[in-house]
């Protein structure tokens, strides 16, 4: 079974499944999105930054903390509607807030992760060192929820010294699966040498930093990659075509393209 890890709703939701049909994948995990850059007619640079703002408007913290509950609240609406349009195709991650007591994060998990049955919490965007220590938080409130890994995006805006908080709090909290989304970016040597060593750390290979962070991955921790599109930012077809273009062996194709994130979610 091919499964793409990581793709955002993509409205309307036949876009989304076209883009499956294309690549052949027989189930997408689906996340919330703030910015819905599909519309945009082209990717000319003024279409793209206009789709855009919301989502740079929220990381610059533009918004009250009220705001930012309200659309991710929305955001979440629009990810079960997505699901239930055809939900022999898709999975969901559900959206926490940051910076809510450890009781309100616990409700927040239970209300709008557990009961509709999504398999995991993300994706974060830590705009911040400070948003980045704000997810321990997060990973003490899940210790409740077995097997509910955490996906958080490693790319900028993070830095490396951000990327390095989060290595802490992986050690810190052993028990809990963390999904270094895009692979730490340019900081993808120091994450791919992390997951050797740690146990609950896996890489989301969307958005990589280059091929040759893709494929020595493959070849240093096969068993903890996952093939994700980060569609609409990514094209479906063109990163399993990489991944299976880089790989090592049919074996490891298999494992990255499937089985690594079935075994992880327990599908």
């Amino acid at each position: 079974m091919i499964i793409d890890s990581h793709q955002h709703v993509m409205l309307p939701t036949s876009i989304q499944i076209e883009k499956m049909k294309e690549a052949e994948v027989d189930k997408t995990i689906l996340f919330t999105t703030t910015p819905h850059v599909e519309k945009a007619t082209s990717a000319s640079l003024k279409e793209i930054t206009s789709e855009m703002q919301t989502l740079y408007h929220l990381l610059s913290g533009e918004y009250s903390p009220e705001e930012r509950i309200k659309k991710m609240k929305g955001t979440i609406l629009e990810l079960k509607q997505a699901i239930a349009i055809a939900p022999n195709r898709f999975f969901g991650f559900g959206a926490v807030p940051l910076g809510l007591s450890e009781q309100d994060t616990s409700h927040w998990i239970e209300k709008y992760v557990i009961q509709n049955s999504f398999k995991g919490i993300g994706e974060f965007t830590p705009g911040s060192e400070i948003q980045i220590r704000q997810l321990e938080t997060i990973m003490k409130a899940v210790t409740d929820y077995p097997n509910i890994p955490i996906w958080v995006h490693t790319f900028n805006p993070v830095s490396k010294e951000g990327i390095q908080i989060l290595m802490e709090l992986c050690m810190k909290y052993p028990s809990i699966p963390v999904i270094f989304g895009h692979m730490g970016g340019s900081n993808w040597m120091d994450v791919i040498a992390f997951a050797k060593q740690q146990n609950n750390v896996y890489l989301d290979l969307s958005a990589s930093f280059t091929t040759l962070s893709i494929q020595s991955a493959l070849i240093e921790v096969p068993e903890k990659c996952l093939f994700g599109s980060d569609a609409p930012f990514g094209e479906p077809l063109l990163t399993r075509q990489l991944i299976e273009y880089v790989s090592p062996s049919q074996t490891i194709t298999d494992l990255v393209l499937g089985e690594n994130i079935q075994k992880l979610l327990q599908l």
